[in-house]
């Protein structure tokens, strides 16, 4: 598996840093681009540089920090744009994903809509969506062997906010305990914000993972 971590500063400032991951079948380099922020020509680059064949824009939830470069990647590469199906409104609405507050992003419409379990394939290498909702009704992981891509889902040490329109602290917690406590510790785990870090350290020491 070819990782390779982008970390895009949506304004100038820094308030957000959104990780964009591009993800590669190291043998055929079909490729993904998870959760494209910002800074699209920069993730074009770094996508032509490596060879990488992108078939797939995977947002892992609907906000603006993660969407607002799936246009122009789109265009780049001819892409499709997958999000899951209940975040489709809010993908499509600029109050609901907040692009709307001035940023440069815009709303694009999905190519596809996901679903809990479907396996989307590169190559050889398979990632398995799983639906985890709580930080907003469509948010979602992807699974391979060793990695696993928690979008705002789970974080190092802490987890995604719940208070922004259609988040629950309720089905975060859920989601959490059937979804992601029962993987395997060596998992590699990719967030949305922050560091990377281990399925195994976030169970000895993310407080929501106790």
């Amino acid at each position: 598996m070819i990782i390779k971590t982008i970390r895009v500063n949506i304004f100038p400032e820094g308030s957000f840093e959104t990780n964009c991951y591009l993800v590669a079948d190291p043998k055929s380099k079909e490729g993904l681009i998870i959760d494209p922020g910002a800074q699209g020509e920069k993730i074009i680059e770094s996508a032509k540089k490596q060879d990488m064949k992108i078939l797939y824009i995977v947002n892992t939830h609907a906000h603006f920090d993660h969407i607002g470069a799936d246009e122009i990647v789109k265009e780049a590469f001819g892409a499709e744009i997958l999000v899951h199906s209940m975040d489709e409104e809010m993908m499509k609405s600029p109050e609901l994903n907040f692009s709307c507050m001035g940023t440069e992003s815009k709303s694009p419409n999905p190519d596809r809509l996901l679903e809990d379990n479907e396996e989307i394939s590169l190559g050889e290498t398979t990632l398995k969506i799983l639906h985890t909702p709580g930080h907003t009704p469509g948010g979602i992981c992807l699974l391979t062997d060793n990695e696993i891509f928690t979008g705002d889902t789970l974080f190092a040490g802490s987890v995604g906010r719940t208070d922004l329109p259609g988040g629950s602290y309720e089905q975060l917690m859920s989601s959490i305990e059937k979804r992601l406590k029962p993987l395997p510790g060596y998992l590699k785990v990719y967030p949305g914000h922050g560091p990377a870090t281990t399925m195994e350290e976030e169970k000895a020491n993310n407080p929501y993972m106790q």
